[in-house]
């Protein structure tokens, strides 16, 4: 298998040979204390050695419940909010048919995926409440405490909903709760209740947990290949942990960051050319978001669909404040072989593109985009993937939880608390337990 390239030719004159020396040794210092776990948070890094240690009990256990889910359910609701959630819909995106989740229930071969409890929103509740109603469902509530807002509301109203539809004993055997081993409100109540139940190992954090059950449940009820997936992980955990910093592309995305943060490059775009891409930007947001900014420090993570976000933001991006660099996620081989037909009138004057694959040309606007940033002042990495594949997914997930713990080490913070989440929690408790603004 090949290892996930990294493409440094559109940052030339922006990063100097002598600049990347520099950073190798703050990278290699960074690496080894993930290594070691000799760095801030370091009771949290279950996830560095997270695809080896898989079990098979684990892997048996989360197949014969979405064959269960299968056969239960038309829709599956999948409850929980930022890691909780993202990380699964950002794969399943990735690696479902662009249009399944509007195929008939009948039609489908698996349960369609609903992902709930990550707002607040009473009309996406409503509605959501609406669709299932008449419909045969089964749900998966994600928390390790149970305490979280947006997922405890969503988990009561469709718990209520199952109990009143199945019964209690029926209801029983449609929740399917991922929560602590032992500790926590969640945890309880699936005791008590004797829900179906799965663990979130205590030192993996939520956006680090997408290859725990967190993420292979809903990706394996949505008829996803997660033993790929984490076949993929695998063998990014060896072939990252290369010392090799000359070979290492994941090493060299940290350091690269760095260099170009250092430089006043203080926002980093995500651009990828597929649009079934856009969850795995948003995963990609929230991992270095809340790994990185903190202490007032943090390259903040945005991200574009291209090429449909060139006719929004392509001229910000082409001309607007220099202070971005661009990492775009490119794919060499794509299988969907649809070519633009001839036609004889021609009157939309597009023959001369007849009989050329859509993917040649949409890789031709990605290759005149980074030139047009590239020489606009916008340095640009490449993330070079042979194809979009579970497989590769999983090599993918693992390549950024890592260059994220290692750019966070580098920049001087703690890669896996999120002190700030707090803020808003408090400031919102306190309003809706004073009953404020009724």
């Amino acid at each position: 298998m090949q290892a996930i390239g990294l493409n440094e030719e559109y940052l030339k004159g922006y990063v100097e040979d002598y600049e990347l020396e520099m950073m190798k040794e703050k990278v290699m210092e960074a690496a080894d204390m993930l290594k070691r776990g000799t760095g801030a948070g370091r009771d949290m890094l279950g996830w560095v050695d997270l695809p080896n240690k898989i079990s098979e009990e684990e892997v048996q256990h989360i197949k014969e419940c979405a064959d269960r889910i299968g056969k239960q359910a038309d829709v599956f609701i999948v409850i929980g909010i930022g890691g909780s959630y993202l990380g699964a819909k950002a794969v399943i995106d990735m690696l479902g048919s662009t249009f399944s989740n509007l195929q008939s229930l009948s039609a489908r071969k698996h349960p369609q995926i609903i992902f709930a409890g990550n707002n607040l929103s009473g009309k996406y509740l409503r509605d959501l409440v609406e669709y299932v109603k008449d419909k045969d469902f089964a749900i998966n509530v994600i928390s390790k405490s149970g305490r979280t807002l947006e997922p405890a509301i969503a988990f009561r109203v469709f718990r209520l909903i199952l109990e009143e539809k199945y019964g209690i004993t029926g209801a029983a055997s449609r929740i399917y709760v991922t929560t602590d081993e032992q500790d926590g409100l969640l945890c309880e109540i699936a005791r008590k209740n004797e829900y179906e139940k799965f663990v979130i190992p205590k030192d993996v954090g939520g956006r680090y947990s997408v290859l725990t059950p967190v993420g292979l449940l809903p990706m394996a009820v949505a008829g996803i290949d997660f033993e790929d997936v984490i076949d993929g992980a695998i063998f990014a955990e060896f072939v990252y942990n290369d010392e090799n910093f000359e070979t290492n592309s994941c090493y060299r995305y940290a350091a690269y960051r760095n260099i170009l943060e250092a430089k006043g490059k203080d926002i980093e775009v995500m651009a990828c050319y597929e649009p079934s891409c856009a969850m795995f930007i948003e995963w990609f947001k929230q991992l270095f978001g809340e790994s990185e900014g903190k202490d007032g420090k943090g390259i903040f993570p945005a991200g574009v669909n291209l090429t449909t976000d060139l006719h929004s933001m392509g001229q910000m991006l082409q001309e607007g404040k220099r202070n971005i660099f661009e990492t775009v996620l490119s794919f060499r081989v794509d299988k969907s072989l649809i070519s633009l037909p001839e036609v004889e009138k021609n009157e939309d004057e597009l023959n001369y593109l007849a009989g050329k694959d859509i993917d040649y040309i949409n890789k031709q606007a990605f290759l005149g985009t980074v030139e047009a940033h590239f020489s606009g002042g916008v340095p640009t990495m490449i993330i070079d993937v042979e194809e979009l594949s579970p497989y590769n997914v999983g090599e993918l997930i693992y390549f950024f939880e890592k260059a994220c713990a290692i750019s966070a080490y580098v920049s001087g913070v703690n890669p896996f608390n999120q002190p700030g989440v707090e803020a808003y929690k408090k400031n919102m408790m306190r309003l809706l337990k004073e009953g404020k603004n009724e």
